[in-house]
């Protein structure tokens, strides 16, 4: 089966005609993975927008859901989790709050700390809303078969670690 030929395919011909000398390659990786990336933000939006979240706020809930009973943690764990400035989770917290989702509370281990707890609605939107997120990545991911899935997570985990700050 011959995949037909998409955008990136045409950059890299018009930088071969222009600039034969330079090699491409990673070129026709990266393209591929910044359109992918901003296809799939763009549909993961649309997907959690049902719910009445962004994808940053479902990252705050789904992070929350991944800590277990109670669902707590701190906004400083919170923030080095999602790699947010501490204004940035308190805008997101603000508005999750707002919306009865989560709620901040006094930390008894920490006079000067809060804690940031899922409401039983948070945990039933999240629960959703991650349900939806995946429907939409495994609608995505059925381009490729199982093997071919299982590999390109092989292929992009080495790329991921060597990339990272």
């Amino acid at each position: 089966m011959t995949t037909p030929k998409d955008p990136v395919d045409a950059i890299i011909e018009q930088w071969a005609a222009v600039r034969p000398d330079l090699d491409t390659a990673a070129m026709e990786v990266f393209g591929r993975v910044f359109r992918l990336s901003r296809a799939m933000g763009d549909r993961m939006e649309k997907a959690y927008a049902r719910y009445g979240i962004s994808r940053g706020e479902f990252d705050v809930l789904a992070t929350l859901r991944r800590s277990d009973a109670p669902y707590t943690l701190s906004p400083r764990e919170l923030s080095a989790t999602l790699m947010l400035t501490t204004g940035g989770m308190t805008g997101r917290l603000d508005k999750l709050e707002r919306a009865g989702l989560l709620r901040r509370s006094p930390d008894p281990h920490d006079r000067r700390g809060l804690q940031v707890t899922l409401t039983d609605e948070g945990l039933r939107l999240i629960d959703e809303a991650v349900g939806a997120g995946l429907d939409v990545q495994t609608a995505a991911l059925s381009a490729l078969d199982s093997e071919q899935a299982s590999q390109l997570a092989g292929l992009l985990r080495p790329l991921l670690a060597a990339t990272a700050p």
